[in-house]
């Protein structure tokens, strides 16, 4: 197949490049490398596949109407996974045009180009975060989603609307996936774990919020890719029994599915940095904050339609993900 992967410099845009490669695609990957972060690691992470045979980068934005539209006409797509976004809950609260730039009118282009096109399947990143002022857990991707408390989540969610009609509209089979915090080799430098890290190695102290108090639903970044590939192989179909009087917002009568993808097993803060000290080899300074705007005291994914439908089920264990990310980053920063 030939597939578009956007953000494909990112954290899970590059690792799920590389898989689509490994497994024989042929992938056109856009990325704006903008610098939201230090975009060397950005550079880091395309070196590992930018040079496969099959596999064309090029550097745009999504918010490009034209540069998108020229892309899907030239290029054919058979598939799409949209990955590019202005990530982050708390830069939403300080910069949130860039939110509504990138995750609103560049998925707007994204939908453009796969109606116009004939695509076959569109699965594109959604996010925990769509369960805002949800306290029932774990989070089933059926349940309502209509109080979110950052912009990004209000973005994610808005992504999952559109979908929605162009899956009604047009019949595009469209997928959203809602990410549960997902961590590995390679991740953001403003996620938790990488702000933990270079705060031990630095003898600083660690900000924890929530006074620790926080559970979550931590994903490594292989078991995130391997129900990407394993959903991207099914396009979405309408669901033949879906009830317009009491309706599943999961599904639809058009070929539109949502699903989390977490690890099911969510984890205490405090013992995830516990595991990050073994890992490193050093003890943190521990400074105890409240909870930050914007940000939700737990997480925990429901993934049995997943497990039902694909088979999918996470098998990586935060002790042995941590490991792997701590020597990632001892190589990575010396």
């Amino acid at each position: 197949m030939k597939i578009l992967v956007t953000g494909s410099a990112g954290f899970i845009g590059s690792a799920l490049s590389i898989k689509l490669l490994e497994l024989g695609n042929q992938v056109v990957g856009i990325d704006d490398h903008n610098e939201y972060y230090d975009p060397q690691l950005k550079e880091a992470r395309l070196a590992r596949h930018a040079n496969h045979p099959n596999y064309t980068h090029k550097r745009m934005k999504l918010e490009d109407r034209a540069g998108i539209s020229e892309l899907f006409v030239s290029e054919k797509f058979d598939s799409v996974v949209n990955l590019a976004a202005q990530a982050g809950v708390r830069y939403s609260i300080e910069n949130p045009f860039a939110y509504i730039d990138s995750n609103i009118l560049g998925f707007t282009n994204i939908l453009e180009g796969c109606r116009n096109n004939k695509v076959g399947h569109l699965v594109y990143a959604s996010s925990s975060s769509v369960y805002g002022l949800n306290t029932k857990q774990p989070y089933a991707a059926d349940d309502r989603v209509n109080h979110p408390v950052s912009l990004y989540a209000a973005t994610k969610k808005s992504n999952e609307l559109m979908a929605h009609t162009y899956s009604h509209l047009f019949g595009l089979s469209t997928t959203g996936l809602r990410f549960f915090t997902v961590y590995g080799p390679f991740d953001r430098p403003d996620m938790a774990l990488q702000k933990f890290a270079r705060a031990i190695m630095e003898d600083k102290p660690i900000e924890v919020f929530n006074y620790g108090k926080h559970r979550r639903d931590f994903t490594y970044i292989d078991d995130v890719i391997e129900g990407i590939v394993r959903v991207l192989d099914t396009p979405a179909k309408a669901c033949l029994n879906w009830n317009s009087n009491n309706p599943n917002p999961a599904s639809s009568s058009a070929p539109y599915r949502v699903y989390n993808i977490g690890n099911n097993k969510p984890v205490n803060l405090m013992d995830f940095i516990k595991a990050l000290e073994i890992s490193l080899g050093k003890a943190a300074v521990k400074k105890f904050l409240p909870l930050q705007a914007g940000d939700v005291p737990d997480t925990f994914a429901d993934v049995d339609d997943l497990v039902k439908q694909f088979d999918y089920k996470p098998n990586t264990s935060v002790k042995k993900g941590i490991e792997n990310f701590a020597n990632w980053f001892s190589e990575y920063y010396g």
